[in-house]
C-alpha cells in the first residue's frame, strides 16, 4: 500500500525555521517525482517544490531561496527545510506524488505567528 506520512509541523515565529519530513512506504522515493504542496486557510492547494528522480529540484517563486527540498534514500523520506518563515507561510503542508496534490498524505500544520 502506498502511503505518505508528513511530520515536523508546529508553531514558529516569523523568521524562524522548521524541517518537515515525509515518510514514504509502498514505493521508492528516489525512483519517483515528489512534490510538496500546501493549503492555506480558505485557499486552494499551492505547489511549492518538486524533486525529480535524478535529483533536480524546482521551487515556486513564493518559496525560492527560503525552502529546500531533499531526500534520504536510505530512510525513503523526503524533507522540506523551511527558513525565514513568514506569516503567509501558515498552511497545512503535504507531500505528494503529483504536482496537483491528488496523491498527498494527511499533512502537517505549520503556523507562523508572533
Amino acid at each position: 500500500e502506498v502511503q505518505l506520512v508528513e511530520s515536523g509541523g508546529g508553531l514558529v515565529r516569523p523568521g524562524g525555521s522548521l524541517r518537515l519530513s515525509c515518510a514514504a512506504s509502498g514505493f521508492t522515493v528516489s525512483s519517483s517525482w515528489m512534490y510538496w504542496v500546501r493549503q492555506a486557510p480558505g485557499k486552494g492547494l499551492e505547489w511549492l517544490t518538486a524533486m525529480y528522480k535524478g535529483g533536480s529540484t524546482y521551487y515556486a517563486d513564493s518559496v525560492k531561496g527560503r525552502f529546500t527540498v531533499s531526500r534520504d534514500n536510505a530512510k525513503n523520506t523526503l524533507y522540506l527545510q523551511m527558513n525565514s518563515l513568514k506569516t503567509e507561510d501558515t498552511a497545512m503542508y503535504y507531500c505528494s506524488r503529483d504536482r496537483a496534490g491528488a496523491t498527498r498524505g494527511r499533512g502537517t500544520q505549520v503556523t507562523v505567528s508572533s
